[in-house]
């Protein structure tokens, strides 16, 4: 199965959310990431992030949708609300879900408060990757609708 993490910029939130589930997942479940207006690099602190869990950031790179190596089964979108910021419509027969996460490279202040801004946005979204690979994946894969309203379940109850 293979999941697709899918933002605006594709430098932060869905970076992130495509390692952490890469590291995460079973063998025969993948992620991919992507914008539809990719940033064309990924945030240097969403790697240096990454690097303090422990997860390889080798091959990760800001790409767009058009350019997707692999047609995704489920398609997360992990756009947030901050600043009215409108989450990108993947069209195509997949199954779809939102799980809204701020943009931590719109934070400001300290070096420290723009740091807990990439923690918050990867802790909450590893919380709800977790919750996903928790479900049993091999019954809902078989029933669309129910694995839809969990998925949508752990973006209301997951925080």
């Amino acid at each position: 199965m293979n999941v697709l993490f899918l933002c605006t910029g594709n430098s932060c939130r869905s970076i992130l959310a495509e390692a952490t589930f890469n590291h995460l997942a079973p063998p025969g479940w993948h992620a991919v990431s992507a914008g539809s207006q990719p940033a064309g690099y990924v945030h240097p602190r969403s790697l240096a992030l990454l690097a303090r869990e422990g997860i390889s950031t080798a091959s990760y790179h800001s790409k767009s949708w058009d350019d997707l190596p692999v047609t995704p089964d489920i398609v997360i979108t992990v756009c947030g609300s901050a600043a009215g910021e409108t989450c990108p419509a993947y069209l195509g027969n997949v199954l779809r879900t939102h799980w809204g996460v701020d943009d931590p490279a719109h934070a400001t202040g300290t070096d420290a408060e723009i740091d807990a801004a990439f923690m918050m946005a990867y802790t909450i979204l590893r919380k709800r990757i977790e919750a996903f690979l928790a479900l049993p994946l091999e019954q809902l894969g078989k029933n669309p609708e129910q694995l839809k309203t969990a998925m949508d379940r752990i973006a209301e109850q997951v925080t």
